[in-house]
């Protein structure tokens, strides 16, 4: 009987991590999803600043509109966000039923349904507020704060859910820890400057903060950091500060490992991820506005936040099942 209730529960928890890792890809298909919204201009697809319900959640007034152009962009990004949301319910509901002696689990599904919730509030502020940069900024924030905690649940359902080495479980837990705080701080910074297109500079009028550099980098105007110029230029000047910072934070994550003897390839992956990161970036500013290197600046991002936020979780101490008597199944 004990040997039937552990093998229902391998199973019960092979499937909650198997759904954790299809929701968390499908969040990244959102964000990057999201991307395309935001540099095809069809944040408004559905009904211009104002429109009220007519506008968020329904889509020019109906549940499902003509689409085309501007509108099906807009739309596909809400479907798919409406699929993320129905993951996210799945997951909760699973937790709830059958793994309610892994509080760890329990606590994150909840916390993942109600970032969800603050999502489709906040998206529908965003397109009342006319894409508000501040709203576009938060917007982004909490989905890499979801993908995180899916990830984070993905890893503590699996068995092996402990540092690779005594020890990796300390310095490298609170290195990757810092790193992840300034990738996302950086991420969520230039959130804010997608936001602001449109708004003015005295030189240039409608570029946003994307521009105010003109051309120059890694100096912005001939200089290195020229803050008080105007908003767009210190927008755009902490963004690169932030991502400098980022830079050297992950990049320590492969040199102590390196320095320990320890075999680890998120700390690798995720260093080679923020070189290649800094380098699109730079094109961004050389090259001009161009839309493919705007999304896959934030696809690239997306993906060092997630190898960093995975490094952090390998070298952290999770409350994995085998703390709770069940031995899963290998997914």
């Amino acid at each position: 009987m004990a040997s039937t209730e552990l093998t229902s529960g391998a199973e019960a928890l092979t499937r909650f991590r198997r759904l954790a890792g299809t929701t968390a890809f499908a969040t990244f298909a959102l964000i990057v999803v999201g991307g395309i919204v935001r540099v095809s201009e069809s944040g408004l697809g559905c009904g211009p600043a104002g429109s009220g319900l007519e506008g968020w959640p329904l889509c020019t007034g109906r549940v499902i509109p003509s689409v085309g152009g501007a509108t099906l962009v807009e739309f596909t990004h809400r479907v798919l966000a409406g699929l993320v949301a129905v993951l996210v319910l799945l997951l909760a509901w699973q937790a709830f039923r059958n793994l309610r002696d892994l509080p760890w689990l329990m606590r994150g599904s909840v916390f993942t349904v109600g970032l969800v919730l603050a999502q489709a509030v906040l998206g529908g502020l965003t397109v009342e507020h006319n894409l508000h940069s501040v709203l576009v900024a938060v917007h982004l924030g909490i989905a890499m704060i979801l993908l995180a905690f899916l990830l984070g649940m993905y890893r503590a359902a699996n068995p092996g859910s402990q540092p690779e080495t005594d020890r990796a479980s300390d310095g490298l837990a609170v290195t990757a820890a810092i790193a992840a705080f300034l990738v996302l701080a950086t991420i969520v910074v230039g959130g804010y400057i997608a936001g602001t297109e449109g708004e003015g500079t005295p030189d240039k009028p409608s570029g946003g903060a994307h521009t105010a550099c003109g051309t120059d980098f890694p100096t912005c105007g001939g200089q290195l950091l020229p803050y008080g110029r105007d908003s767009m230029v210190n927008a755009q000047l902490t963004h690169r500060v932030l991502m400098f910072a980022a830079t050297i934070a992950v990049l320590a994550l492969p040199v102590l490992t390196l320095r320990r003897g320890i075999r680890s390839w998120p700390a690798m992956v995720a260093g080679g991820l923020v070189l290649l990161q800094v380098l699109l970036g730079a094109l961004n500013v050389w090259l001009g506005k161009h839309a493919g290197l705007i999304v896959a600046h934030l696809t690239l991002g997306t993906l060092v936040w997630a190898v960093v936020v995975w490094a952090g979780l390998t070298y952290a101490r999770i409350a994995g099942p085998e703390r709770s008597g069940v031995s899963p199944s290998p997914a």
